[in-house]
């Protein structure tokens, strides 16, 4: 299974929300008949496409397979499940399936249509989107100069996206302030490393950063933590900000490598039943002191881990309140390489809390202000402890405050 998201990620390449399952349904066959119930109803849809062919007067823009795709995402917009259930075009496909072996193009932001309005959720880390200083929160109002609000998602995306080596030009609307500006963004290929570590200067607490839960993350995190053994490391800070999710056994997988018991997440079906997931043997950090950051970023996978995390009072989880994805969508294909991504599944945390357009609270609340970057590994190599507790990264710093505390 595959979680996400998304949401999309605009590498654009693009992630989904919520947590997608990496089979696809192949039992699924196209229907060569309309359902009894529901002829009046493609009646009606028939005799709106046939006058829009008969008599609309811009005869440039009727695009039979944009009407189809249209009205397809139409249908999956009528069940209210916003930024979860989806209709993908075969090109969304494939950024799907490339986002889950860690191969991207684009301009590397997760992103989801908001009362009509274009959102991004989460820059990747050393994306384009991420140099180009876009942050979770801003709204993309024009692509190239086109206004984009209102758009069907995939229709957005579909702006955005484009070989690499090629620009996009967005307007990019800053919530805070209020203020547009125009970014120029270079696309480009991404190969995703999704996991990254570094001694903090003048500690013995490690800066553990998972970027994404793409395909192989359990196995470089056990490295990770193997080395962090090796170097007696006493304090483990797991920054799981801006990570839109990725693939639900990895979510599973990582979160284990911190659980000795219970479970790692709840899964309610359709009709109501509940099905425990129980943690995984052999964790690779039962023991060690940790700390969790999230944001608002945080989604999908993410929040499984922090909220199994939270509910075993195996790490308190500081920062801001996470996204609020809350489903396992199935990846359903359609006959002309197409899909359907459908909520089957809502998962709650281990004590049952709902996580779906709720969200997770930290606890401990730190707020970043909007000027000011999380820090990742890679931006601290080499720093020195007073370039580090000048940086504004509050949430870090509390984190490793709570930590030193404890040692």
């Amino acid at each position: 299974m595959n979680i996400r998201r998304h949401h999309w990620v605009l590498y654009l390449s693009f992630f989904s929300f919520g947590l997608v399952a990496c089979h696809l349904l192949a039992a699924f066959t196209v229907p060569n008949t309309v359902p009894p119930d529901a002829e009046s109803n493609f009646k009606l849809m028939a005799e709106a496409w046939n006058t829009i062919q008969r008599v609309y007067v811009d005869r440039a823009a009727v695009n039979p397979q944009l009407m189809t795709y249209g009205a397809i995402s139409g249908m999956v917009d009528s069940l209210g499940d916003t930024s979860h259930s989806r209709f993908l075009t075969p090109e969304l496909v494939r950024q799907e399936r490339n986002f889950s072996k860690g191969e991207l193009e684009g301009i590397g932001a997760e992103v989801q249509m908001k009362n009509n309005q274009l959102v991004i959720v989460a820059p990747l880390d050393g994306s384009p989107a991420q140099r180009a200083g876009l942050k979770p929160g801003d709204i993309i109002l024009k692509v190239n100069e086109e206004d984009v609000s209102g758009l069907p998602l995939e229709q957005a995306v579909s702006r955005i996206l484009g070989p690499p080596g090629s620009t996009v030009k967005l307007t990019i609307l800053n919530p805070t302030t209020g203020r547009p500006s125009d970014i120029i963004i270079v696309r480009k290929r991404i190969t995703l490393h999704s996991v990254d570590w570094l001694r903090l200067p003048d500690t013995s607490v490690a800066h553990v950063r998972i970027a994404a839960f793409n395909k192989g993350v359990t196995k470089d995190l056990r490295r990770t933590l193997m080395a962090i053994q090796e170097e007696g490391i006493s304090g483990l800070i797991l920054d799981l900000r801006n990570n839109p999710g990725g693939l639900y056994e990895e979510a599973i997988s990582t979160g284990s490598q911190f659980l000795s018991r219970g479970d790692v997440l709840l899964e309610k079906d359709a009709s109501g039943k509940i099905t425990s997931v129980p943690a995984r043997p052999g964790g690779g950090a039962l023991t060690i002191p940790m700390t969790v950051l999230i944001n608002g970023g945080t989604s999908s996978g993410a929040e499984i881990v922090a909220g199994a995390l939270q509910d075993a009072h195996r790490a308190e989880l500081i920062g801001e309140k996470t996204f609020g994805t809350g489903t396992i969508l199935e990846s359903i294909p359609l006959s002309d390489g197409s899909a359907l991504m459908l909520a089957t599944t809502e998962w709650l945390t281990p004590a049952g809390r709902v996580i779906w357009h709720q969200g997770i609270n930290p606890d401990v609340l730190v707020p970043l202000p909007p000027e000011i970057s999380p820090l990742i590994p890679e931006a601290e190599r080499g720093m020195a402890a007073e370039k580090l507790r000048a940086s504004g990264d509050q949430q870090l710093l509390r984190a490793l405050e709570m930590l030193t505390h404890h040692k």
